[in-house]
């Protein structure tokens, strides 16, 4: 790769189990409380969730129906822009926790009925750098779709070291559009909350910083903690998704961030069901802030 494609790389996680099949809903998208709001049918139809990362399987069997476009900013499959497939795993996974289909098989993410817009930013080596961060963050922003969809949240779990200008300035041009941005906040925790561990774009004020619990709501001892924390998530043992249509489970900050985008599309939907009007930025920020449950000085996702 070029010089600079270390500047940004993927949260550090691993898969601990792989699975040729499944068929339950997974313990997160419980854990949320994403059956809820099922049951009283809002599911995120149509809501358009672009996922930054490293590609996705896209004929995978939870994830074809929901998969609307995608596009390549990486030299994989020798710089083919429509080819977005994942040369590794970590962005099955994370497109399989927001928008696993409901299909009675496998898996199911937490807003079953949402879009994906898959946008490749990470290469098989695991890295990239912040001109393809950037110039995908901008293409989420243009993007519409045959029937005039927009995006409406952009999720993030890869990260860099340095607070770079041009990113900056990227993800406030998506937020001035009102897009909600969702941050992974990183790996390289110490499990005290009191002391700091950070990178970017995570630890910009305006995206929505996410950090990771286990299934008993305790703080998932390789999460960042820092000042701009926004909201935990299960991020510990989360089952979903792998490229050659398999499932695995997974542990990090990667996997929380993707939990809060579907919980973001499924308040979009039940909002904009409700009041025949356009959910803002903001107004999608303050409600994910209130769907969540204190434990001491965690807040923790759980749709009311």
């Amino acid at each position: 790769m070029k010089d600079g494609a270390k500047e940004i790389v993927l949260i550090p996680n691993a898969i601990a189990s792989i699975y040729e099949e499944s068929d339950e809903i997974p313990l997160g998208v419980k854990m949320v409380g994403a059956l809820n709001y099922w049951k009283e049918g809002f599911t995120g139809k149509d809501v358009v969730v672009a996922v930054i990362d490293t590609g996705c399987q896209m004929d995978h069997p939870d994830l074809r129906n929901n998969i609307i476009a995608g596009r390549n900013f990486t030299p994989d499959f020798g710089g083919d822009v429509s080819n977005y497939g994942d040369t590794l795993f970590h962005g099955t996974h994370v497109a399989g926790i927001i928008a696993g289909s409901l299909n009675n098989e496998g898996i199911v993410g937490v807003a079953p009925d949402a879009k994906l817009l898959i946008l490749k930013a990470i290469s098989e080596s695991g890295e990239g750098t912040y001109d393809y961060l950037i110039r995908a963050i901008d293409y989420a922003l243009h993007w519409r779709g045959d029937t005039g969809q927009r995006v409406r949240i952009i999720t993030m779990s890869l990260g860099g070291s340095k607070d770079h200008r041009g990113l900056y300035e990227a993800i406030m041009r998506a937020i001035k559009e009102n897009i909600l941005v969702i941050c992974a906040s990183g790996n390289s925790g110490d499990n005290d909350l009191d002391t700091d561990e950070f990178m970017y774009p995570g630890y910009y004020e305006e995206v929505v910083q996410v950090g990771a619990v286990d299934l008993d709501c305790l703080l998932a001892p390789f999460s960042n903690s820092n000042d701009q924390i926004d909201l935990y998530a299960p991020g510990v043992g989360v089952l979903s998704t792998i490229p050659k249509s398999r499932y695995a489970e997974m542990s990090g900050t990667s996997m929380a961030a993707p939990h809060v985008a579907g919980a973001a599309a499924l308040l979009i939907n039940k909002f904009e069901l409700l009041t025949s009007r356009v959910m803002s930025e903001s107004e999608l920020y303050a409600a994910l802030r209130q769907n969540t449950d204190d434990y001491g000085k965690l807040k923790i996702l759980h749709l009311k």
